[in-house]
């Protein structure tokens, strides 16, 4: 175990050797700037002013050739190799409200929601706690690094993590994943992260937008929505973005909440609706187009969660702040590469 010392007064924390900076400092409640936490965003990138680090991964793309230039290091790569004193700046808008914690939990179902989205339900002992938004890191066996995967469900007494993932061509992770892993195994869960989940406090109107496998987050915002007591009077928008008809999914789940079709609305787009065999007589286009033409002039009355590829979430993005003059305090995601 080793101290990391904060710059200042800020305090310091405690890392096991086999722990990461970032990880150990939200361990500890610390309010440590992060978003991505696998090394590409460099939202939780450091000074090393004392000490020595074991960088987990070299080529992390969450640093910048002048990064690398001034001694900069990223937080979730950096493993302490004794005593060590850093310099950053704490966000306390990234302070955890639930600390994460690591925990062994079995699979015990998995089930195809497409062709290439399957649903991964694990269980683990004592609650399963955290906010609708957030994700974990998944240790699986055979792959160097955790991977990021949100959950779909909500925060629950009997342990229950379920994540839906989708299968990535070549992918290490998924891989195991979708062909290895059985019913009855077991895999380390690292959580809960992430910055985008859902604000119950806020008055405003719920939009998600969600893509690809991006529908796990925005499912569990949708869930937590519908579960929440301050949030009765809200009502939910939910977009949902694919490119062929075969890849739509979502509104099957959706229908299982309580005021779907009154104050719960699904709309689906398709980019390509030619492609396949699939037949798709609904919205064609892309899902910032659907939303776009749903919601406008009024797109600063609703908070907005994002979740899916990142040309996706560009896209929105200029839609919602550059085009629309949507305060950024309304627009909620964690940047993945």
């Amino acid at each position: 175990m080793f101290r990391i010392q904060l710059e200042g007064a800020a305090g310091d924390f405690a890392c096991h050797a086999d722990d990461t900076v970032l990880r150990a400092g939200l361990r500890a409640g610390l309010a440590m700037p992060y978003e991505c936490n696998v090394g590409s965003c460099g939202t939780c990138k450091f000074e090393l002013l004392q000490g020595e680090i074991h960088n987990l991964r070299e080529d992390a793309p969450g640093l910048s050739a002048r990064d690398r230039a001034k001694g900069r290091l990223l937080g979730c790569q950096a493993r302490p190799l004794g005593d060590c004193t850093i310099k950053l700046r704490l966000d306390n808008a990234c302070r955890p409200t639930v600390p994460p914690a690591m925990r062994l939990a079995e699979l015990t179902e998995a089930r195809d929601l497409t062709h290439d989205i399957r649903e991964f339900r694990f269980r683990a002992q004592g609650h399963a706690r955290f906010q609708p938004g957030q994700y974990a890191l998944l240790h699986l066996p055979g792959v160097t690094g955790p991977r990021a995967y949100s959950m779909s469900n909500i925060a629950n007494v009997d342990g229950h993590w379920h994540f839906q993932i989708r299968r990535t061509p070549a992918g290490a992770a998924t891989g195991i994943l979708f062909d290895h892993l059985r019913v009855g195994d077991h895999i380390e869960v690292d959580g809960p992260y992430g910055i985008a989940y859902l604000r119950t406090d806020v008055p405003r109107d719920v939009v998600c937008i969600a893509g690809g496998s991006g529908l796990a987050p925005m499912l569990s915002i949708a869930r937590g929505l519908a579960d929440s007591e301050v949030m009765q009077e809200r009502r939910l928008h939910f977009f949902y973005g694919a490119r062929t008809p075969r890849d739509i999914c979502g509104e099957e789940l959706l229908r299982q909440l309580p005021e779907f079709g009154e104050r719960i609305a699904y709309h689906a787009t398709v980019s390509d609706a030619a492609a396949g065999d699939t037949p798709w007589h609904g919205n064609t286009g892309f899902v910032h187009e659907l939303v776009r033409d749903t919601l406008m002039p009024a797109l600063s009355d609703y908070e907005f969660y994002l979740a899916g590829p990142p040309p996706m979430i560009e896209a929105i993005e200029h839609l919602l702040l550059v085009e629309n003059g949507v305060p950024p305090g309304q627009v909620h995601f964690d940047r993945y590469f």
